[in-house]
C-alpha cells in the first residue's frame, strides 16, 4: 500500500477516483490527494466552505469580495507577487465563488506543488491590507457588477426572478452581492468574515497529478496542519418553505429582445430524485437533438435559444430552470405556452426508450471526457466535499444509468407545477424610454 497514516484511507475500486487518498489533519482540515501520473502536472485547489448563503441582509457579496482580497498579499508575499510566481513558473491560478464554497487554485508543473502549498497555506490566515487597498477592490467588484448585471438584462432579469423564487433562504440574493451592501462592507466587516470562515477546520485541501500522495500528506502535515484551528462557523439553517402558488416578476430594461425564465422549487443531492433531475436537464436541452431545441428552434421557429439547467450539488434544495429568447415577431407568451406543452408531454407520456437511452449516454460520456481535466476532476472532488461527500461522486453515473422513464413522468408531476414556480420576464425598452420600476438593483448567477 502506500503507508499511509493510521487516519488515512486509499479507496480502491475502479474508475476514475479509485485511488482518492482521504487524510483528516490534527487541525480538522480535510486533504483528498489522487494520483494521476500521465504528465508532470498537478492541480492544487483549497475549497473553503462559506458562499453567498453564509451571508446576511445588509452585507451580501462579502464572501465574493473576500476571494477579490485574497489577492492583496501577506507580510511574506506582496500584491500581485503571488500569482506571478505561480506564472513564471508556467503554471496559472485563479479563484471562484458561488452559493456554497469559495476555492481557489494553482495549476501547473508538479515541481512546484510544495511552493503552491506554503503560498496558500500563508494567505489562510496571513492576509494584510490597509484600508486603501480595501477601498480599491470594493471599487473593483462594483464595476463588475455594473458590467455583469446592471449592463446586462438578462442576468439582471434572473437576480430579480431568483430574489422572487426564495424569500426565506439566503439563495435569494446574487452572489456578487446587492450594490449597497457591497458599497456599505468595511474592512472591519471583511476582517471578522475572513476571521470566522477562513480556518483549516473551514476547508478542503484537493491535489490532483504526478505526486506521491504519501509525500504530499507530509508536506500538507507540515504546512497546513501547523495552523491552528479556529472556531467551528456557524451554520446555515434557514429553510425555503414550501411555495403556494404562482409568482412573476416583471423586469424593463433597454434591450433587443424579451427573455423569458421559469423557474420550480427541487431538491438537491440529498434526495433520489436529484438524478433523475440531473437527466431530464440533458433530455431537454442537451444538444440539438433535445427536445427544447427541437420544437422551439428547429421546428417552431419560436427562439433564438432555449434552455434548461439544474444543479444536484448545492448545500441546499435549488430550483430547476427553463429559459428562452423569443425570435423577433414572437413573444415570451408563445414561448411560455411552449414550455407547458413540453412539461405536459413528460407528465402525460413515457420518455421513449431510446431517447432516455441517449440522454444517458451523453450525460455518460461528457462526465468521463471532462476527467481528462486534472482540474475538473479536482473541482469535482473539492465541491462535493464542501456540499455533500466528495465519494458521492462514484455514485453519480450508476445512479443516472438507474432512472426509468416512469421516473421521469412522476418527478414533472410532482415538481413541474404552476403553483411551484417563479416566472421572470424581460420587456424590453427603447433606449430612449424611462427605465419605469427600477429601483433596486438585482442579482447574477455565476
Amino acid at each position: 500500500m502506500l503507508g499511509l497514516p493510521r487516519s488515512g484511507r486509499a479507496q480502491d475500486n475502479s474508475g476514475p477516483f479509485s485511488q482518492v487518498v482521504e487524510h483528516r489533519l490534527r487541525n480538522g482540515m480535510l486533504v483528498l490527494v489522487l494520483r494521476e501520473p500521465r504528465a508532470p502536472l498537478v492541480s492544487h485547489q483549497v475549497w473553503y466552505r462559506v458562499g453567498s448563503r453564509n451571508e446576511e441582509l445588509g452585507k451580501t457579496g462579502i464572501s465574493h469580495l473576500t476571494e477579490h482580497l485574497m489577492f492583496k498579499g501577506t507580510d511574506k508575499y506582496k500584491a500581485k507577487e503571488f500569482s506571478r510566481l505561480v506564472q513564471k513558473a508556467g503554471g496559472s491560478d485563479n479563484a471562484f465563488t458561488s452559493k456554497d464554497y469559495t476555492a481557489y487554485y494553482q495549476n501547473g508543473p508538479k515541481t512546484e506543488l510544495k511552493k503552491y502549498m506554503e503560498m496558500e497555506a500563508d494567505r489562510m490566515r496571513g492576509l494584510k491590507l490597509d484600508e486603501k487597498a480595501f477601498n480599491t477592490e470594493k471599487n473593483v467588484v462594483l464595476e463588475e457588477r455594473r458590467l455583469r448585471t446592471e449592463d446586462d438584462p438578462v442576468n439582471f432579469l434572473m437576480e430579480d426572478m431568483l430574489a422572487t423564487a426564495y424569500k426565506a433562504h439566503p439563495y435569494q440574493w446574487p452572489i456578487i452581492g446587492w450594490h449597497h451592501d457591497i458599497e456599505s462592507i468595511t474592512r472591519d466587516d471583511f476582517l471578522k468574515y475572513y476571521g470566522t470562515y477562513y480556518q483549516p477546520n473551514n476547508a478542503t485541501l484537493v491535489v490532483v497529478g504526478d505526486v506521491d500522495p504519501k509525500e504530499v500528506l507530509a508536506w500538507a502535515e507540515e504546512i497546513y496542519g501547523s495552523i491552528p484551528p479556529g472556531p467551528e462557523p456557524p451554520p446555515v439553517t434557514a429553510k425555503e418553505p414550501r411555495q403556494y402558488g404562482e409568482r412573476r416578476v416583471v423586469v424593463q430594461r433597454e434591450a433587443q429582445l424579451p427573455y423569458l425564465v421559469m423557474a420550480y422549487h427541487v431538491p438537491n443531492w440529498e434526495n433520489p430524485d436529484a438524478f433523475a433531475l440531473e437527466l431530464l436537464s440533458s433530455l431537454l436541452s442537451q444538444g440539438r437533438s433535445s427536445r427544447l431545441y427541437q420544437k422551439l428552434v428547429y421546428k417552431d421557429r419560436l427562439t433564438l435559444e432555449v434552455g434548461a439547467d439544474y444543479d444536484l450539488d448545492t448545500s441546499d434544495p435549488s430550483v430547476f430552470i427553463f429559459d428562452g429568447q423569443p425570435l423577433p415577431g414572437k413573444t415570451v407568451a408563445q414561448v411560455e405556452r411552449a414550455f407547458d406543452a413540453e412539461i405536459k408531454k413528460l407528465q402525460t407520456d413515457l420518455v421513449d426508450p431510446k431517447e432516455l437511452e441517449k440522454a444517458k449516454n451523453q450525460v455518460t460520456s461528457a462526465f468521463y471526457m471532462s476527467m481528462d481535466s486534472l482540474f475538473y476532476r479536482g473541482m469535482v472532488l473539492g465541491k462535493l466535499a464542501t456540499v455533500a461527500h466528495w465519494d458521492l461522486v462514484k455514485e453519480y453515473i450508476p445512479k443516472i444509468q438507474q432512472v426509468t422513464a416512469e421516473d421521469i413522468r412522476r418527478l414533472a408531476r410532482q415538481y413541474l407545477t404552476p403553483d411551484n414556480r417563479t416566472i421572470g420576464v424581460l420587456f424590453p425598452l427603447k433606449s430612449s424610454q424611462p427605465q419605469a420600476g427600477h429601483t433596486q438593483p438585482a442579482k447574477i448567477i455565476h
